[in-house]
């Protein structure tokens, strides 16, 4: 009898013993490509030490081999999950359109016909953010940027890159993306905590805008923020929290926290880690309940050949720069990224 039982078990219910999900991926990632200037001279900025002029000797050799590899960085995120790697790629420290044109026409990257959107800022140092984006994924809607008026600093303002807002369709799904590049520490922690705190109250001020007209919208905040998860201008203006069930209405849930507590990071300076680069998402992409895309898991991508081997800044992320010599790297920053699935069963 038992055998007859187990036999009649299996056939009346064969579907929930042999069906598997089947899911859609997406790569969502940020990356900080540390000084991607041409090297034409912009009166209007202070890009002197990138031309051939400058204190640095940049030329087009070392132009078109950092565009090299970068490029190679940028092919390979997220590969190992889905073979169209990054959908979205957010990206700080670029110059103009020039260089956003030569980076995703490169072989490594020209089949996924990527796109880009961006605007020309105000920062003193001519560099900006943009979002690249495969358009078989993403349709754009809408853009524009979020200019920030920064606090007086020893009675002189100050400029910094703007937030880019892109809304648009993902696969269908309508979503919010805000990339920023907040106000670096230089001149000491101290003086700038005002300027990205700044920042991020504008950046918030945009999420509680969107969020008044949908309040289930689903947002995105990506950038190089320049400071870690918990830093007061990210968990307590920006409202990121890294405690999935402590949430509370309208904060962002922060993935890296816990893993900046576990002491990775992205970035390191006199051998201490930070993880500046991070990847916030509104509370909508939390439920695994629904048929849209939902947040599965966040990754630091490095493989051996972008972590320094040598000298002072061994095990370090490899920079393209060695004080003003040119090493011949990548970054000084590692990217991160993000995976976002759906059930298509």
């Amino acid at each position: 009898m038992k055998w007859i039982f187990l036999f009649l078990l299996l056939i009346n219910f064969p579907f929930a013993q042999t069906k598997k999900n089947r899911y859609k991926i997406v790569i969502t990632s940020f990356y900080n490509l540390e000084n991607l200037y041409d090297t034409v001279n912009n009166p209007l900025v202070n890009d002197d030490d990138f031309t051939l002029k400058g204190i640095k000797r940049y030329s087009g050799k070392i132009y078109l081999d950092k565009i090299d590899r970068l490029s190679k960085v940028i092919s390979e995120i997220g590969t190992d999950k889905t073979a169209d790697g990054a959908v979205l790629l957010g990206v700080a420290e670029i110059e103009n359109d020039t260089v956003l044109n030569d980076l995703i026409h490169h072989p490594f990257l020209r089949k996924r016909q990527y796109q880009f959107v961006h605007y020309d800022s105000k920062d003193l140092r001519g560099i900006d953010v943009a979002l690249i984006y495969n358009p078989r994924y993403f349709k754009i809607a809408s853009s524009k940027q979020i200019h920030v008026k920064l606090p007086l600093v020893n009675m002189e303002k100050m400029e910094t890159r703007d937030i880019l807002l892109v809304t648009g369709f993902l696969d269908g799904e309508l979503i919010h993306v805000l990339v920023n590049h907040w106000p670096s520490k230089r001149g000491g922690e101290d003086v700038t905590t005002a300027s990205r705190s700044a920042v991020a109250a504008a950046c918030r001020a945009e999420i509680d805008r969107i969020s008044r007209f949908d309040a289930a919208a689903k947002i995105i905040v990506m950038g190089d923020l320049n400071d870690n998860p918990d830093s007061y201008s990210v968990r307590k203006v920006l409202k990121a929290n890294g405690e999935l069930n402590q949430l509370e209405a309208g904060e962002l849930f922060n993935p890296w926290a816990k893993m900046y507590g576990k002491g990775f990071g992205t970035l390191a300076n006199q051998d201490s880690w930070s993880l500046f680069d991070q990847i916030l998402l509104s509370q909508s992409w939390l439920s695994k309940q629904q048929t849209g895309f939902y947040f599965y898991r966040q990754a630091i991508f490095k493989k051996p050949y972008m972590i320094e081997n040598r000298g002072r800044y061994k095990g370090y992320p490899m920079r393209t720069w060695d004080g003003n010599s040119y090493r011949g790297g990548y970054s000084d920053h590692f990217p991160t990224y993000i995976i976002l699935i759906k059930n298509i069963n």
